[in-house]
């Protein structure tokens, strides 16, 4: 079985891109030691930015390996594209920059405080993804994954984390939070920029053994 390091610290990520990998025979890992190396500032002004941050630094720890580092959010409409590549940092309190711990629940009670006059019909959204892969500190390729949705007035679901309980999608009729990690890798703007990797990946390894 291959193994795809990912550098992230977000449990609901990991269980995103393995749910996404699963069929492809493929281990998804957290880097080793990952929490006790430096943080990168996602300080980018685009999620492909902070992606490309992400990945270089975080490959140089593991010279010849290939890592994976995505940058994601939520864009609403109405916000003018807001939270954006601020999303998982929504509700954090600007005059402290020092505070970083920001949950969930805060982040999702900002939103629905900034689209509490705004109709059903006009919160219109996306999910964005995009993911970056690189090798000893340079980046071989990124790809990018959308997916369109309603936002809720109320949360729905807790499979899910971030902005999923109020993020629905009416393809499927349900929120992400609704879905299993297999279904939201078959939905999700993750999954589609993880499939976009891993057709790219699958092919690079049937050149090298063609």
């Amino acid at each position: 079985m291959k193994r795809l390091l990912i550098a992230t610290r977000n449990p609901g990520k990991l269980r995103d891109f393995a749910g996404a990998a699963a069929s492809f025979d493929i281990e998804i890992a957290a880097l080793p030691d990952f929490s006790s190396l430096p943080t990168v500032a996602e300080d980018g002004h685009t999620f492909e930015a902070n992606a490309r941050k992400k990945a270089e630094a975080y490959s140089r720890y593991v010279p010849n390996e290939m890592v994976l580092a995505d940058d994601s959010g939520l864009e609403v409409d109405a916000l003018g594209g807001a939270p954006g590549v601020h999303s998982a940092r929504y509700a954090a309190d600007a005059s402290d920059p020092r505070n970083r711990e920001v949950t969930d629940e805060a982040n999702n009670a900002r939103l629905l405080r900034e689209l509490k006059h705004v109709p059903p019909s006009q919160r219109t959204g996306r999910f964005v993804c995009v993911l970056a892969a690189a090798r000893s500190g340079r980046t071989l390729k990124v790809f990018r994954g959308e997916v369109e949705g309603m936002i809720l007035d109320t949360p729905s679901g807790d499979q899910g984390f971030g902005y999923d309980p109020l993020f629905f999608c009416p393809a499927i009729q349900k929120t992400f939070a609704e879905l299993s990690p297999e279904e939201k890798a078959r939905y999700s703007h993750r999954g589609a920029a993880f499939q976009k990797f891993l057709s790219w990946y699958c092919s690079q390894a049937a050149g090298e053994h063609g």
